[in-house]
């Protein structure tokens, strides 16, 4: 299973630099040229450090400029185009929107961030230290539950479900989750784990009466423009649309990943989107428009996570302070072949970053976040 947060692991490596053949841009006038350079240059870095590929999409106030670097297919050598917009796996991104979703109705005073699951979900937290009387919502998107990641059973594999034939429930998700102990009591700290996402999007589904796609298509994706973005229903295992092929280490060997049983990472990881519609979204976010100014302010609310990078964590968004002095929210994503950073600031600049192979070692990504938010 790899549906995962990246952000969580920013590293103090110096930023990789280098160069490789077939890079590509559509800069726009208007962005400076310093910006376009160092980011193209930090995606090359990572490519010449061994990823497969590389996409970088950067916006400011409006305009739009998609890097690339490496291939999107190694059999054929065929290198990431620009144009059109490339679909990918974003993994663990899929947990703002979840929580967007969460805090929309929180404000129409469906659901409320300190009131226990219980009340919303009776009797679906129940184990050993687990009792949903116990957790409350905010506990559930800010990762201070105390629930078991359910990543860590090996029948929650989304590669190899697909292999398999196999899809997954909630429920059934569910639980697996709960056949092991609470990691702490609810509160005591903070420990990410993608089974809270599962909780989250059962809570909409239980409060609204409908599917969670559903809700995240009339909420969010609709009303924001997100054309190229969707969350693939069961067994749809491919990636529909424009997209570089994902690859992994699988049994010693590098694979095409790119198939993956949707159903297992749900809520928690399967999104699919672009560059330019989550850069769309993060802004949209920050300016208000997706959660209103109260709701956002919760989301923004967050706990220490890592005493190093200085990264906090809110409900379903990260938060750190560039070197430039920049404030950065957003999240990040991995999963099987693919891994993602996204996020915007509160004055209209935005980043997509992708690479279509598992990283064995991350780059420094708030150096690379700096060289494409910092003015």
């Amino acid at each position: 299973m790899r549906f995962a947060p990246i952000i969580v692991a920013l590293s103090a490596v110096a930023l990789l630099a280098g160069c490789t053949s077939g890079q590509q841009s559509n800069a726009p006038s208007g962005m400076p040229d310093n910006r376009i350079r160092a980011v193209q240059a930090d995606i090359d870095g990572v490519v010449a450090a061994g990823a497969t590929g590389a996409i970088a999409t950067v916006t400011d106030n409006g305009k739009t400029v998609v890097l690339t670097s490496g291939v999107a297919d190694i059999t054929t050598g065929a290198k990431i185009p620009t144009d059109p917009a490339q679909r990918v796996r974003v993994g663990s991104i899929s947990k703002t929107f979840t929580s967007a979703i969460v805090l929309q109705l929180v404000t129409e005073g469906m659901v409320r961030l300190d009131e226990p699951v219980e009340t919303y979900l009776p009797g679906l937290l129940r184990g050993e230290g687990i009792d949903g009387r116990a957790i409350t919502v905010r506990q559930i998107l800010r990762h201070q539950s105390g629930l078991p990641e359910i990543t860590k059973d090996p029948r929650v594999d989304e590669y190899r479900a697909a292999l398999e034939n196999r899809t997954m429930m909630p429920a059934e998700g569910m639980a697996i989750a709960l056949q092991r102990p609470a990691d702490f009591a609810p509160g005591a700290r903070y420990q990410y784990s993608n089974t809270n996402y599962y909780v989250a999007a059962m809570l909409v589904e239980k409060v609204t009466g409908a599917a969670y796609a559903d809700e995240l298509n009339r909420r969010i994706l609709q009303p924001q423009g997100l054309a190229d973005t969707y969350l693939p229903a069961s067994g749809d295992r491919d990636i529909r649309g424009p997209h570089p092929k994902g690859y992994a280490v699988v049994d010693g060997s590098l694979t095409d990943v790119t198939r993956i049983e949707p159903s297992v990472p749900w809520a928690a990881g399967a999104l699919i989107s672009t560059g330019a519609d989550l850069n769309r979204f993060y802004s949209a976010l920050l300016a208000g428009r997706v959660v209103p100014e109260a709701g956002l302010r919760e989301m923004r609310n967050g706990v220490l996570t890592d005493e190093g990078s200085k990264m906090y964590y809110g409900l379903g968004l990260g938060h750190t302070t560039l070197p430039c002095g920049a404030e950065y929210f957003g999240h990040s994503g991995g999963i099987y072949g693919y891994n993602s950073v996204s996020g915007a600031t509160p004055d209209g600049r935005a980043v997509t970053f992708t690479f279509n192979h598992d990283l064995s070692s991350m780059p420094d990504l708030v150096g690379m976040l700096g060289h494409a938010l910092c003015p």
